[in-house]
C-alpha cells in the first residue's frame, strides 16, 4: 500500500471553470513554467507515484464556479491513473483546497470529519491563549484539514488528516519591524493550529486508531529564530514530544536529533534578494505505533537526495517543474 502527500503549487491553475486542463504555452503559477510544461511534468510525477492515495496540498479550487474535485479526475483520466476518485472535505475561500485523491480498486474513502469540546470541528473556531496574556484568542483554519475514514482493501481500516498549516512567513511586510511582527504572529498562529490538531490526534490516539497525519505543515525543527520565543516547533506539538502517545516520522526525527547535521529535506524555493534556493523539510507524513508493525517506509521524492530521482534525468526534470515541494511517501503492508 502507497499513500502520498504533495504539495502542488498552484494546481488550480491549470484548469478552467468547467474543469478542463489549460494545456498551452501561457503562464502558469509557476515562475516561469507555462502550464502545459507544468501538466506534464506533474502528470510524469503522480505516473511514476502510482500510490494507492494521495493527499493533495493545493489541490484546484472548488467554489460556486468551479469544481476541483472535478479537476482533478479530469487529470487522473488523462494520464490514467489508477488514483482517479477524489474525496473532499471543507472547502476554503483561497483556491487551494485539500482533497484526496485515491484508487476505488483499493481504497474506500469518505469525508468523515470530528469534534469534541477540546478540538471543535476544523471548519469552526478554537478560543486558545497564544500569546500568554489570559486573554484567549480566536484561531481559524483558512484551509480546514481534511479528515478521513479509510478501508483499505487488505481489511486495514485506517485515519487520515491532511494539513495545510498556516504560512509564518512574513507577507505584506514592508520593514524590519513589519517582518518581526508578522513573523512572531504567523508563528504563533501556526503553532495554535498545531497544538488543535494535536488535540484531534490525541483523541484518535487514546481510541486506539490507526492514524496517519500528513501534508505542509510549513514549520520544521529549526527552521527561523522564532521558535526560540516558543521553546518548541509545532511538527514538534504535533507528534506529541514528551508525551506517552506519540506519532512517528523518521524525517523529522531525523531533523529534531541532528539539527546542526544534513537533514532531508522536501521543499525548494527561490528567495530574494539574489533568488538563490532555500531548501527545507516542510512536509510530512506521521503514523501512529499501531502502524509501524506493517513494515512502514518513507521516501522524499527529491530530485537530488533521492538516488533513484537522482539517477533518473526525466524524473528529476518532472520533480523540479511540477512543484516548489516534493512527494512524500509511505510503504507499508495491507
Amino acid at each position: 500500500m502507497k499513500i502520498a502527500t504533495y504539495n502542488v503549487e498552484w494546481f488550480d491553475r491549470l484548469f478552467n471553470d468547467d474543469g478542463l486542463m489549460i494545456n498551452d504555452e501561457s503562464w502558469s503559477g509557476r515562475r516561469d513554467v507555462p502550464r502545459g510544461a507544468q501538466i506534464t511534468a506533474l502528470g510524469d510525477v503522480f505516473q511514476a507515484m502510482d500510490a494507492d492515495g494521495i493527499m493533495v496540498i493545493e489541490a484546484p479550487d472548488s467554489s460556486r464556479k468551479r469544481d476541483g474535485g472535478q479537476a482533478l479526475e479530469t487529470f487522473a483520466r488523462h494520464f490514467g491513473l489508477r488514483a482517479n476518485r477524489v474525496e473532499m472535505g471543507f472547502v476554503n475561500d483561497t483556491q487551494q483546497e485539500i482533497s484526496f485523491l485515491y484508487d476505488p480498486q483499493t481504497l474506500t474513502v469518505a469525508h468523515d470529519p470530528q469534534a469534541s469540546p477540546e478540538a471543535p470541528s476544523f471548519a469552526a473556531k478554537l478560543k486558545l491563549d497564544v500569546d500568554v496574556d489570559g486573554m484567549p484568542e480566536t484561531i481559524t483554519w483558512s484551509k480546514p484539514p481534511l479528515e478521513l475514514a479509510v478501508q483499505t482493501g487488505g481489511g486495514k481500516t485506517l485515519r487520515l488528516i491532511g494539513v495545510h498549516a498556516k504560512s509564518k512567513a512574513p507577507h505584506g511586510a514592508r520593514n524590519d519591524n513589519d517582518v518581526m511582527r508578522l513573523s512572531i504572529a504567523n508563528r504563533r498562529k501556526q503553532l495554535a493550529q498545531c497544538v488543535w490538531l494535536r488535540r484531534r490526534v490525541e483523541a484518535h490516539l487514546e481510541a486506539g486508531d490507526t492514524l496517519m497525519v500528513m501534508g505542509d505543515f510549513n514549520d520544521g525543527p529549526g527552521l527561523d529564530e522564532y521558535e526560540k520565543l516558543f521553546g518548541r516547533s509545532g511538527i514538534e506539538v504535533v507528534l506529541g514530544e514528551d508525551t506517552g502517545l506519540q506519532l512517528y516520522d523518521p524525517h523529522a526525527r531525523m531533523a529534531l536529533g541532528k539539527r546542526m547535521a544534513a537533514a532531508p529535506t522536501s521543499a525548494r524555493f527561490k528567495v530574494p534578494p539574489d533568488g538563490r534556493f532555500l531548501t527545507a523539510l516542510l512536509d510530512y507524513i506521521m503514523v501512529s505505533a499501531n502502524l509501524k508493525g506493517s513494515n512502514p517506509a518513507w521516501r522524499i521524492w527529491h530530485p537530488f537526495e533521492d538516488p533513484d530521482c537522482f539517477a533518473d534525468p526525466a524524473l528529476q526534470k518532472a520533480l523540479l517543474t511540477a512543484s516548489d515541494h516534493f512527494p512524500v511517501m509511505v510503504t507499508f503492508d495491507d
